[in-house]
């Protein structure tokens, strides 16, 4: 995906997506590459992380489990 980088507002930049230019996104400007200057056509790239948030649910389930047995326990 491409943005523009429209402006500077309050430690953010404010970046217009380039399809159209109708979306406008709030990015935090210490997060862009150093140099960047209004005008500029920034890649943007998401990707979803699968493996991580799998990892990252199997981590909070096992520690619900192990309040659960804890709160048991207490009883």
């Amino acid at each position: 995906m491409k943005a523009t980088l429209d402006r500077f507002e309050d430690g953010y930049a404010v970046l217009l997506i380039r399809d159209g230019e109708t979306i406008e996104v709030d990015f935090p400007a210490c997060l862009l590459p150093e140099g960047c200057e209004e005008g500029d056509i920034l890649d943007i790239t998401i990707k979803r992380d699968v493996e991580s948030t799998e990892e990252t649910r199997g981590q909070v389930s096992r520690l619900i489990e192990k309040l659960k047995k804890k709160g048991e326990e207490r009883k």
